[in-house]
């Protein structure tokens, strides 16, 4: 991916911002619109891939995720892990499943490698919150999805504050038409200046229904993060 591919702050047609590493940027007002990223970004991922979500507490790993099962219409409702370890949310039509796992309180790979997540790869999105530099081995190919909170907010006591997404995909798996199908994903959602837009994926909290009903909803509370 070129700089230039990707320069939302330039005025590019896709809206995010591309960096020499091959990351792209965007950011979010809010967590409807992390919510609505993450939607739209779905769009681009197909079973075997595993993203591994990084940031401080409070960063909005679980929102994204709840996002990203919307996105792929499974059964929810989709809420952080942290004292399961690990959620399978089943696909409620023909697409692949959802692994969520957080890896807060696990140790190094062996405890990893004991969950198994082997198994669920190949027909899953399998996404890990704290799994930085803990489940790269898992795959030969990764997202990497950074979540930043802003060090200073107007109003301190709004709990929807701004973040700063940073995806960085490695490996095969991450090709060129890979690339580019992700980048067409998001600039459904990143506006000029690289802010994604609940509204233009219409109301990423309102859960996709099915026969079977809701494919997720919205919880009130993140247990790890509080609700982002």
């Amino acid at each position: 991916m070129s700089e230039a591919q990707g320069s939302g702050a330039a005025g590019s047609a896709d809206g995010a911002a591309g960096e020499s590493d091959g990351a792209v940027v965007l950011r979010t007002r809010d967590a409807d619109g992390t919510r609505a990223l993450a939607q739209a970004l779905s769009g681009a991922l197909r079973a075997g891939d595993l993203l591994v979500l990084d940031g401080p507490l409070g960063a909005g790993k679980t929102t994204f995720t709840q996002g990203l099962g919307a996105g792929l219409g499974v059964r929810g409702p989709v809420a952080s892990p942290t004292f399961v370890i690990e959620r399978v949310h089943p696909n409620l039509a023909e697409g692949p499943d959802l692994v969520h796992v957080d890896a807060y309180r696990l140790g190094g790979e062996g405890e990893i490698d004991d969950l198994d997540l082997e198994a669920d790869l190949d027909r899953a999105v399998t996404v890990v919150e704290w799994g930085r530099d803990r489940v790269e081995h898992l795959a030969d190919s990764v997202l990497l999805v950074e979540l930043e909170r802003p060090d200073r907010v107007d109003d301190p006591l709004d709990p929807d504050e701004p973040r700063t997404l940073r995806l960085t995909p490695r490996g095969p798996r991450w090709d060129g038409a890979a690339i580019a199908a992700l980048e067409a994903a998001l600039a459904a959602v990143a506006g000029l200046d690289g802010t994604a837009d609940a509204a233009a994926a219409g109301d990423p909290a309102a859960p996709a229904t099915t026969a079977e009903g809701p494919a997720s909803a919205r919880p009130t509370t993140d247990t790890a993060e509080g609700e982002r």
